[in-house]
């Protein structure tokens, strides 16, 4: 490998050789047509780029700034658009459907596929995955009448909207469906479908039994009575007699001060939208973060910001417990193990957790707005609405940087920051070198190729999409025995897989997010901001001996320049060290917690 210095502005600057760069460039538009060869380029990149880190201040390095590369990354960025047009498509059809929340809605094409749905439908109607018409929980018999509805509306110049009746697989239940032709933003007609069913949210039933002291059994009653179930219905359901049930809606209608089941299930109605209230509702759908098998659903809270950004958020552990602001890593990691969010709840612990801008739907910023500015912001804003004034901060790896400017931007608002796998300020290039090559080649990138970061960082996203987020993070963390380990447990995989759907899902990617995070403040010189805390704040590190972005060397160093942060060694420990060292983490959490 060779390399060249060229001046530019008076400015020395590093480059490439000739050969070095036909290379660098073939792999480039090698993973612009398949991002399965992202890793080749990864690591040619590194060969050829990692000599020449040597040879730049760190201070204001300057690699590869050169209009010829610059023009090839932006080519190979038109390629990979063209690659994932699904995203514009699915926020299209997703903008659609907004207007309806809880009543299911849905969007068929011609073929009878199902384009869209949304979380009400989802939820009310059990859709699997490139579902079609068939797939809808409706009675064998009028399945034709709704698919020659649909003809009609495809075919005919005259008649857009429709309304039907129909039977539902389980007996006794009438769906009014309202069919309307609607156009896609790709220009395909499509007919939007929304049913009268009515979509209980999760968290319901939590309502109705704090708000009117219910039972268990009489909530889930009353749920079944806003489900349209007659007595009988929920007698046999439940293995009860009618004389039961019966005397359960009295015990009902005594502790709601109602006097019929009608004025009852129109209490029940009216509070479903106080499920998922806020200082003020933001516009658009109702979103709920589901696992796959032992997480509990959560309801995502939403605020609009002055700018008129929506901003959302999660409420893990107890609704009315004592306040933990969670910063959950670039990558999204927005939930806990099951395990260990029933702990937070045991324990008493109310642990909000803001999506940023970007991510999820919380909105993104401009292109010229300040990205740190706004996450911070919007954090404080979610803690206000939720009556916070002062609570510790619980952050993952490069969050510390988050952790420590909203210290700084607001003092008397967090009462300490136990940062698990913390980062702190970068200000040795062997800081850089020592990561693993994945954490190198975007970190560093970051920091000496910042130009060309959005590309390296959308073809990641679209490589993981392709090859599912076990087979990524297994490609990311490969050289850590204990982040695989970690990969593999069930419960800390389910974990990661839900919580990053805010990142990364089959309808959005974050990359621009991740991007904008990775070069506005957290790789400059912070050190300063690290050290007005001293002696005001409460700063706790626990850190694993496996970790790939801060190994023990660069621990050792964090340790000397900060000999009065209070540092902890996790063993058989690496990045993902709160997924499986969550316990010891909120033991050290616990004496921060504001009284």
């Amino acid at each position: 490998m060779t390399s060249t210095r060229r001046m530019t502005d008076q400015i020395d600057v590093v480059t490439l050789s000739d050969a070095d760069r036909e290379a660098a460039i073939d792999r480039l538009y090698d993973v612009a047509l398949d991002p399965g060869r992202y890793e080749a380029l990864l690591d040619h990149w590194e060969s050829a780029i990692g000599p020449l880190r040597a040879h730049v201040d760190l201070t204001a390095p300057r690699l590869l700034d050169e209009p010829q590369i610059s023009e090839h990354f932006r080519r190979a960025t038109e390629f990979l658009d063209r690659l994932a047009p699904e995203d514009a498509d699915h926020k299209g059809l997703d903008a659609m459907l907004a207007p309806f929340d809880r009543v299911p809605a849905l969007l068929l094409d011609r073929g009878r596929h199902i384009r869209a749905a949304n979380p009400a439908a989802h939820q009310a109607m059990a859709l699997a995955a490139n579902a079609r018409l068939c797939d809808l929980p409706i009675h064998e018999a009028d399945m034709d009448a709704l698919a020659g509805a649909l003809e009609i509306l495809f075919d005919s110049r005259e008649k857009d909207t429709a309304v039907l009746r129909v039977r539902s697989v389980q007996a006794g239940q009438l769906i009014v469906f309202r069919l309307q032709r609607c156009i896609a933003p790709d220009g395909t007609i499509l007919v939007l479908a929304a049913s009268n069913e009515i979509s209980m949210p999760p968290g319901f039933c939590e309502i109705l039994i704090e708000a009117f002291d219910l039972t268990q059994t009489e909530a889930d009653i009353l749920c079944h009575l806003v489900d349209c179930r007659g007595v009988s219905e929920i007698a046999a359901e439940r293995g009860r007699s009618v004389d039961t049930v019966r005397a359960q809606i009295k015990s009902l209608l005594a502790k709601t001060e109602t006097h019929s089941q009608l004025e009852l299930v129109r209490l029940a109605l009216s509070m479903i939208d106080m499920t998922a209230m806020t200082v003020r509702a933001a516009p658009g759908p109702h979103v709920v973060s589901r696992g796959y098998a032992t997480l509990s659903e959560r309801d995502y809270k939403s605020l609009v910001m002055p700018d008129g950004r929506r901003v959302d958020y999660l409420i893990l552990g107890a609704p009315r417990g004592r306040p933990v602001l969670y910063l959950p890593l670039d990558f999204g990691l927005v939930r806990w193990p099951a395990s260990a969010e029933t702990c937070a709840t045991l324990r008493g612990l109310k642990v909000i957790v803001p999506l940023r801008p970007g991510y999820g739907l919380s909105d993104m910023v401009t292109r010229g707005a300040d990205y740190d500015a706004a996450l911070c912001d919007d954090t404080i804003r979610v803690l206000r609405a939720e009556g916070v004034t002062r609570c510790p901060i619980l952050c993952l790896s490069g969050d510390a940087f988050y952790a420590v400017k909203l210290a700084r931007l607001n003092p008397l608002a967090f009462s300490g920051i136990v940062a698990c796998s913390g980062m702190l300020p970068l200000t040795r290039r062997e800081q850089f070198e020592r990561m693993h090559k994945w954490h190198r080649f975007i970190l560093a990138g970051a920091k000496y190729t910042p130009h060309l970061l959005p590309f390296m960082v959308k073809a990641g996203f679209l490589l993981a999409r392709k090859i599912g987020k076990r087979n990524f993070l297994h490609a990311v963390y490969g050289n850590s025995t204990a982040d695989v380990a970690v990969i593999e447990d069930p419960e800390a995989f389910e974990a990661l897989a839900t919580g990053s759907e805010v990142a990364l899902s089959d309808t959005h990617s974050a990359h621009e997010a991740f991007a904008r995070q990775l070069v506005s403040g957290q790789l400059e010189d912070w050190s300063s901001e690290v050290e007005a805390l001293r002696g005001k704040l409460p700063l706790v590190f626990l850190n694993g001996t496996d970790d790939p972005q801060v190994p023990l060397a660069t621990l050792e160093e964090f340790r000397r320049d900060y000999p009065w942060i209070e540092f902890h060694l996790l063993e058989e420990a690496g990045q993902l060290a709160f997924f499986r060292h969550w316990r010891r983490v909120l033991d050290r959490l616990t004496p921060l917690l504001a009284d």
